[in-house]
C-alpha cells in the first residue's frame, strides 16, 4: 500500500491560514503560491523540506499522513521491519531507547532495526567515492532527499552531480531483505516529510514499503494506550550501528566516512539550514566551489528535521545523539558489525536521479517595471526590501508575481500606503457627508422657517398697512406743537419698521427663481458697491483676481447679497477699518471675498450666523434675516459660502471673511 502520489504531501488548511506570508519566506524552493489571500503548496514544486509546517504558529500547513499505510502492514500478516533513523536519541527524551524498541515491537512490529547501520554503508561508499574518483569528478551528497528534490527541479543540469548512491533509509530497506528475506515490509520511522516523498519516488519503488515521522510514531502509540513503563525493553535487531548513528547531526556523515573537511584544501565544504544550503547550490553550480564533495542539509541536521515533537534546542539534541553513540561505542561489537559489513560487502546500494526542471524562466524588465510602479516601486530608493512579502527583495517579488505565485496586496509597505489614502479618503468623504448634512438640517430648518414666516407675513401685512396709513394721517393733521406729535411719529416710525420686517419674511419666504445670465463678476461687484453709503472712517478696497470675470448667475440676487455681506461689515467696524472684496476662481468656479477688519464673529455663534432671526446687533437695528436670505440664494445657485472669523484680539488681528462660491454655470433653479 503506497502513498498517493496525486495527492500533495504537504497542504493548506484555509480556515487557519492567516496571511502572514511566514511560509513563503521560509519555502527555500518558493513551493507557495498565494492566491485570494491563501498559501497554497504547489506539489509539482514542493521539496517536502517541511520549513512551512515548522514556521507556521497557526498550524495551518500539514503533511501528508502514512499512519494509516503503517497500520495496514502491522495488521497485514506480513513480517514487518520498522527502521529507526539515528536522529531517534534527540526527539525520544522521555524513554530509554530499549523502551522504544520495546514499544514499537508492542505495536506489532516483528524487526526494529537501526538505519545507522545503512548510514555505516552509505558512509563507506562516500569514502570509496571520494577516493576513487578523478579529481575533476565534483558530487552532491544524497543522503538528504529535500536537496535532491531541489537539485532536480531548480538545478537540473546538475543532476549528473548527485552522488549515486542511495539514502541510509533506502540502504537499510535493503540490508533487511538481505539478511530477513524479500518478503519483509519496511517501514521508515524518522523526523522528515520528504522521506515520504523519496519512498514513494520510482526511481526507489518498493525499496520502502511506508515513511512515518517520529510525531506520527507518538500518537499511534498514544492512540494504543502504549507507554514506555509498561512494555518490555528490548534492544534493536542486528546488524548495529557504528559511527553511522552521527547522520543525523551536521558533517555527521563526513566523519562516518572519514572524510576530512579540509578547509586549506577545500575539496570538501558541508553546510545546512535553508539559507545556506540554496546558496551553496547556487555557488556549485555556477562553479563558485572547488569542492569535490558538497554535502548539505536541507534542516540544521536531521536532528531538526519537521517530523520530530518536542521543543528540544539544537545543541541539546545533538548532545543526546552524541551521547547515545558514545553509550553504544563502550558495548560495541566491532567483530559481529565487521562481519554483517562484510556480508553486505556487494550489496547493490547504487541509484540514478531524473531532471524535474521546474524553472520559470524569468520575466522580461518591462513587465517587472509595470509590477513594481503598481506597488508603489517606480524609483530604486522605493524598493525597500523589506522581506514583509516573504520574498528578499521587491525585484523578487515582481518575478513572483509575474509567475503566477504572488500577489502585488503582499506588499506591506504599499499596502500600509492605501490604507492610509483610503482613511483619507474616508476622512474626506466623512466631512462631506458632515458638511452635506449640515446643509440639508439647515435648508430643512429655512424651508420650516419661510413656511411660518410666508404664513405671518400674509396675516400681518394688512392690519399693518392699516395702521401704518393712520398714523401718518394722524401724524399729518397734528400740530407741529401738539403734545402727542412725538407719540404718533414714534408709532409711525416703528410701524415703517415692522413694515420692513414683514418685507424681510416675505422676501425670505418666497421661492425664488435664479435667472441665471452671463454676467461681468467684476461690474456686478462695482454696481453694487458704489451706491453703498461707506463711513468716512472705512477704507474700501477692490481686488479683481479672475482672468475670466464671465458667470451665469442671477445678478440681482448678487448684489443683494453684496449689500447684505458689506453692510453687515460696516456695522462690524464702528472705529473705522478696511473692507476688502476680492476675487479668484477655476475654470468651473469663481470665489469672491469680502473681508472685514471688525470685532469679528464669536466662535460659539459662528454655527449659528445663517439661522433666520438669529441677530448679534442691538433691538431695533437687525432683523436677523439678512445672511440666511444671503445663505438661500447661494444655495439656489449651487454654490457655497463660508465664514473664518476671529473675535479674540490675543489671538491675533480681529475681523472676518466671508467666501462665496459660485458655479460658472448651471441651468435654471427653482
Amino acid at each position: 500500500m503506497k502513498p498517493d502520489t496525486n495527492k500533495p504531501f504537504v497542504t493548506t488548511v484555509h480556515e487557519r491560514c492567516r496571511m502572514c506570508y511566514t511560509c513563503v519566506r521560509e519555502c527555500p524552493a518558493k513551493a507557495i503560491r498565494i492566491v485570494d489571500g491563501q498559501a497554497d503548496v504547489i506539489p509539482e514544486r514542493c521539496i517536502a523540506c517541511g520549513n512551512c509546517v515548522k514556521v507556521c504558529s497557526q498550524n495551518a500547513k500539514e503533511a501528508l499522513s502514512t499512519v494509516e499505510q503503517f497500520e495496514h502492514w502491522l495488521s497485514g500478516g506480513a513480517r514487518v521491519a520498522v527502521m529507526v533513523a539515528p536522529s531517534f536519541p534527540a526527539d525520544v527524551v522521555d524513554a530509554d531507547p530499549e523502551q522504544l524498541v520495546g514499544m514499537i515491537r508492542a505495536l506489532g512490529a516483528d524487526i526494529v532495526a537501526e538505519v545507522g547501520f545503512g548510514a555505516d554503508l552509505v558512509a563507506d561508499r562516500y569514502r570509496r567515492l571520494f577516493t576513487d574518483s578523478d579529481d575533476d569528478a565534483r558530487y552532491i551528497a544524497t543522503s538528504c532527499p529535500a536537496i535532491v528534490g531541489y537539485v532536480e527541479r531548480y538545478f537540473p543540469d546538475q543532476a549528473e552531480s548527485l552522488a549515486p548512491i542511495v539514502s541510509p533509509m533506502v540502504a537499510m530497506a535493503r540490508v533487511l531483505r538481505e539478511i530477513y528475506g524479500e518478503d519483509v515490509r519496511t517501514v521508515f520511522v524518522g523526523p522528515c516529510i520528504a522521506k515520504k516523498v523519496e519512498a514513494a519516488s520510482e526511481m526507489v519503488l518498493d525499496e520502502v514499503d511506508c515513511a512515518i515521522t517520529f510525531a506520527e510514531l507518538r500518537m499511534l502509540l498514544l492512540r494504543c494506550d502504549i507507554h514506555p513503563d509498561d512494555v518490555e525493553p528490548s534492544d534493536f535487531d542486528p546488524p548495529h550501528s557504528a559511527a553511522g548513528a552521527l547522520f543525523p547531526i551536521s558533517r555527521g556523515m563526513l566523519q562516518a566516512a572519514n572524510i576530512q573537511e579540509d578547509l586549506m584544501a577545500g575539496q570538501v565544504v558541508a553546510t545546512e539550514g535553508r539559507s545556506n544550503f540554496t546558496e551553496a547550490l547556487r555557488e556549485f553550480a555556477e562553479g563558485n566551489l572547488d569542492a569535490r564533495l558538497l554535502e548539505v542539509l536541507a534542516c540544521q541536521g536531521c536532528i531538526m528535521g519537521p517530523g520530530m515533537t518536542g521543543n528540544t534546542p539544537l545543541f541539546r539534541r545533538r548532545s543526546c545523539v552524541s551521547r547515545y553513540v558514545r553509550s553504544r561505542m563502550k558495548t560495541f561489537d566491532e567483530q559481529r558489525w565487521r562481519s554483517y559489513v562484510n556480508r553486505l560487502e556487494a550489496l547493490d546500494l547504487s541509484r540514478e536521479f531524473v531532471r524535474n526542471d521546474q524553472r520559470i524562466p524569468t520575466p522580461a524588465e518591462r513587465q517587472l517595471e509595470e509590477i513594481l510602479a503598481r506597488m508603489g516601486k517606480f524609483e530604486p530608493a522605493d524598493e525597500l526590501n523589506c522581506g514583509a512579502c516573504g520574498y528578499d527583495t521587491c525585484r523578487e517579488h515582481a518575478i513572483a508575481i509575474c509567475k503566477g505565485l504572488a500577489e502585488s496586496e503582499m506588499c506591506l509597505p504599499n499596502t500600509i500606503e492605501k490604507l492610509r489614502d483610503t482613511i483619507n479618503a474616508l476622512a474626506d468623504s466623512n466631512d462631506q457627508l458632515h458638511n452635506a448634512q449640515e446643509a440639508l438640517m439647515q435648508s430643512e430648518k429655512l424651508a420650516s422657517m419661510g413656511q411660518l414666516a410666508a404664513g405671518i407675513a400674509h396675516e400681518v401685512n394688512n392690519p399693518l398697512g392699516v395702521v401704518l396709513m393712520y398714523a401718518h394721517l394722524l401724524l399729518d393733521e397734528c400740530e407741529e406743537s401738539g403734545k402727542q406729535r412725538g407719540d404718533l411719529r414714534m408709532i409711525a416710525e416703528q410701524a415703517d419698521r415692522c413694515k420692513k420686517i414683514v418685507a424681510g419674511l416675505l422676501h425670505f419666504a418666497r421661492q425664488n427663481k435664479v435667472l441665471r445670465q452671463r454676467t461681468d463678476v467684476h461690474g456686478l461687484i462695482r454696481r453694487s458697491l458704489d451706491p453703498l453709503a461707506v463711513p468716512d472712517n472705512v477704507n474700501l478696497r477692490v481686488e479683481e483676481g479672475l482672468d475670466d470675470p464671465y458667470a451665469e448667475i442671477d445678478a440681482d440676487q448678487i448684489v443683494q447679497v453684496l449689500t447684505n455681506l458689506c453692510t453687515n461689515a460696516f456695522a462690524a467696524m464702528p472705529d473705522g477699518g478696511l473692507l476688502a472684496v476680492t476675487t479668484d476662481g477655476t475654470d468651473q468656479a469663481v470665489r469672491i471675498r469680502v473681508t472685514d477688519t471688525g470685532t469679528g464673529v464669536p466662535e460659539e455663534n459662528l454655527g449659528k450666523i445663517f439661522e433666520p432671526f438669529f441677530t448679534t446687533k442691538q433691538i431695533g437695528k437687525g432683523t436677523g434675516l439678512g445672511l440666511a436670505v444671503t445663505y438661500g440664494i447661494i444655495k439656489m445657485h449651487k454654490g457655497s459660502i463660508d465664514v473664518e472669523s476671529n473675535a479674540d484680539p490675543a489671538n491675533g488681528a480681529t475681523g472676518t471673511t466671508f467666501i462665496i462660491e459660485l458655479p460658472r454655470e448651471g441651468q435654471e433653479t427653482l
